[in-house]
């Protein structure tokens, strides 16, 4: 006889607390093998075998289905699991059956509810990214923990510079501005203080550049290209906001509808209505922040300056790609800019008009990657 038997993983740094449950033929659930152990996979693997022999010396067959919630340890137990040849889901917390606040919570009860979640299926799974997705995603991600270094180190430098009444006028950061600092009159141990400042900041520079040229080689490996190609034809989008979306999203066909994608970045606005009574409130904030960042900065790019000219930079990107995407990409960055322009003038405040943009931009992103070139957005076609 075959069963599936739903094993609840509670993870943390350190220990895995584990819950089996098996549903019988009447529909009841039958709840064992609560164990606390080490973080090892090894661990784990030991654990089922020991379960799967008890219920083989039964008469029966027992297939695993195991699944913990998505948190610190990331996909690295997923892919350990599943090179160990068992199920795994990695489930959206948010997504359980919420309990009630006065029951008692420790780590058992956790691993059983989450069993419990994956055998009467009140969950949802978290997409699973392939494993160079996940490698290029942490190096994109690790040179934007440099680039806010960087942003900390001016910062401090700033501070610096106004604590010993260093003041510059003209434009910061520049070759002039940082002449400027390497050869400002100050007292020995200042010197040496910024000093220590600047080679930080030329280090960190040079890391980011690195990294920078890293991401265009990557950019032009088989599987990124031509998806890289058809996102730059965006105006506001550069090679690594598309590496971005590209390996942050992973498939774009997963999510049935623009405003669906829309929602996964948290660009939507929130609402409590009631009867007549409607009520909206600001962006929901909700799922992948660092693209939600992207696209705001290409949203305010698309509303700078006039959307019926082209730099020379885009004209370079565009070239060489199909005409019925360069013409995607040109209708919406008209559309988007038409846009912002409109909401301006209703009196809408700037930072409500570019989040608006960057929710249709991210729109038109999800329809450039899944070609549907004539999709209509927002109710409109483009």
């Amino acid at each position: 006889m075959n069963r599936i038997i739903y094993v609840g993983m509670d993870v943390h740094r350190e220990s895995y607390t584990l819950c089996c449950v098996e549903q019988n033929l009447e529909g009841e659930d039958k709840v064992f093998g609560h164990l606390r152990m080490e973080a090892k996979i090894d661990n784990v693997k030991s654990y089922l075998k020991k379960i799967a022999s008890g219920l083989l010396s039964k008469g029966i067959i027992p297939r695993f289905v195991c699944g913990y919630e998505a948190g610190c340890l990331g996909y690295s137990l997923y892919y350990q699991m599943i090179e160990a040849g068992f199920e795994c889901v990695v489930m959206a917390p948010a997504t359980l059956f919420l309990r009630p606040r006065h029951v008692l919570k420790n780590d058992m009860r956790d691993a059983e509810h989450i069993a419990k979640s994956l055998a009467y299926g009140n969950y949802r799974a978290v997409y699973i990214p392939s494993v160079q997705d996940e490698e290029v995603r942490e190096f994109i991600r690790m040179r934007n923990d440099h680039k806010q270094g960087l942003k900390r180190l001016k910062q401090q430098i700033g501070a610096f510079c106004l604590r010993h009444a260093m003041h510059y006028d003209k434009t910061k950061w520049t070759q002039v501005h940082l002449r400027w600092l390497e050869t400002y009159d100050l007292r020995p141990g200042y010197r040496e203080v910024l000093d220590r400042y600047l080679l930080t900041y030329h280090m960190l520079q040079d890391l980011i550049e690195q990294c920078d040229l890293r991401i265009e080689e990557i950019s032009q490996e088989e599987r990124y290209r031509e998806k890289v190609a058809h996102l730059c034809c965006f105006k506001g989008i550069r090679t690594q906001t598309s590496m971005s979306l590209i390996v942050e999203t992973g498939s774009f066909a997963r999510f049935a509808t623009a405003e669906q994608f829309a929602s996964y970045l948290g660009l939507i606005p929130r609402e409590s209505s009631s009867g007549d009574t409607i009520r909206r409130g600001s962006i929901t904030k909700t799922g992948n922040r660092e693209l939600r960042r992207l696209l705001i900065e290409s949203a305010h790019s698309i509303c700078r300056g006039r959307s019926d000219r082209k730099s020379k930079a885009l004209k370079a990107r565009q070239r060489g790609n199909p005409p019925e995407v360069i013409a995607y990409a040109d209708r919406a960055v008209l559309r988007l800019s038409r846009k912002y322009f409109r909401m301006i003038r209703r009196g809408k405040k700037t930072c409500v008009a570019i989040t608006a943009v960057a929710r249709e931009l991210a729109c038109f992103v999800w329809g450039m990657m899944n070609g549907r070139f004539e999709t209509r957005v927002t109710g409109q076609k483009i």
